[in-house]
C-alpha cells in the first residue's frame, strides 16, 4: 500500500453572511449551524479533489475560537491536506469579518475525513479515476 499523497495548498473558498435564523439566543452563530458550514466547505473541497461523490466519515478537532455575530461575514477556506486510497482529510478555517470596519479574526475551524464512494455508497479508490487532476 502506497503512502497517502499530499497536495499543494489549493483552496476552496466561499463566504456566508450570518443571519438571525442561524443564531443562538446570544445573537451569535449557533454551533450546529457553524458545524454545518464547515462540513459543507469540506464536502465541496473533497468532491472537487475526488471528482466524484464523497461522504463524511468523521469530523474532528472542531474549534469555535470566537463568536460570529449576526450581520458578520464568515469567510470559509477549505484545503485537502491528505489523500489516501479512498479517503481525504480536509482542513477548514473560518474567519469572521465585520463588514463596516473590515476587521477580521479567526472564528472557527475543523478537520474532516471524507470518503469517496460509488452510487451504492461503497468506498472507491480516488487514484483510479482517470479524470482526476491536481
Amino acid at each position: 500500500m502506497s503512502p497517502p499523497t499530499l497536495l499543494p495548498n489549493e483552496e476552496t473558498r466561499f463566504a456566508e453572511m450570518v443571519f438571525p435564523d442561524q443564531a443562538n439566543h446570544y445573537g451569535a452563530l449557533f454551533a450546529g449551524a457553524g458545524l454545518a458550514l464547515l462540513s459543507k466547505a469540506a464536502f465541496v473541497a473533497a468532491s472537487r479533489r475526488a471528482r466524484g461523490d464523497v461522504v463524511m466519515a468523521r469530523s474532528e478537532a472542531t474549534d469555535f475560537h470566537t463568536p460570529v455575530r449576526v450581520g458578520e461575514l464568515l469567510d470559509l477556506s477549505a484545503r485537502v491536506i491528505r489523500v489516501g486510497r479512498s479517503s481525504l482529510t480536509v482542513q477548514v478555517e473560518g474567519v469572521a469579518e465585520t463588514l463596516s470596519t473590515g476587521a477580521r479574526r479567526p472564528a472557527l475551524s475543523g478537520r474532516f475525513e471524507m470518503v469517496a464512494v460509488d452510487a451504492d455508497g461503497r468506498p472507491v479508490p480516488i487514484e483510479s479515476r482517470s479524470d482526476l487532476h491536481c
